[in-house]
């Protein structure tokens, strides 16, 4: 398979993704998704490709954090995306292995997050929100980051660039722009014959 055809795989997943938030959280009164509701979904829709995901326990000064990758492969072709959830000192109600598995999972659900676009930010799987205020508006992105999306060479720029500023800047503006500048990357790669 050409890299086009394999990043035009991967762009069809992406478009085509129905992760819905269909768990609920009665302590926070808010539904939110799992990693396995996106493995759920993703599944169908691979065509051929194989999707895995690894763990990495990291010290990064004095805290522990689990990195997860999640990968998309062809055999010959890769894509991934790389998320990292740090380990509470501890969790009423957990032992350490519960912990570590409770970040993991939450690592790898961002992962896959960021491997296929989805938009989670309002998202906090296991936080009280008993006592939030009404959403914050994310500003919609500055003409400096409009550059940065824009001036893009490769695909997974791009979606480095969409977790950078998620919490930022308005998440369906980044999408369009994101998407906007995948589709003319694929179509160059098209015009060189890859």
């Amino acid at each position: 398979m050409t890299k086009i055809e394999f990043m035009e795989k991967i762009a069809k997943i992406q478009r085509e993704l129905k992760a819905p938030k269909n768990q609920y959280n009665k302590f926070g009164g808010y539904k939110y998704r799992n990693c396995e509701d996106i493995l759920e979904s993703a599944k169908p829709l691979l065509n051929g490709l194989v999707l895995s995901i690894s763990d990495e326990i990291v010290l990064v000064g004095t805290r522990f954090y689990v990195r997860a990758t999640a990968t998309i492969t062809d055999g010959e072709n890769t894509y991934s995306a790389t998320a990292y959830a740090r380990e509470e000192e501890s969790k009423k109600g957990m032992d350490a292995s519960q912990l570590t598995g409770s970040t993991s999972s939450y690592a790898r659900k961002y992962a896959l997050n960021g491997l296929f676009c989805i938009d989670d930010t309002r998202d906090a799987d296991s936080a009280d929100n008993s006592g939030a205020s009404a959403p914050i508006t994310l500003p919609e992105p500055t003409p400096a980051v409009i550059d940065e999306i824009n001036t893009c060479a490769e695909l997974p720029q791009i979606a480095a660039i969409l977790r950078k500023y998620k919490n930022t800047y308005n998440n369906d503006a980044l999408s369009r722009l994101a998407t906007a500048r995948k589709q003319e990357i694929l179509s160059d790669l098209e015009s060189q014959g890859e």
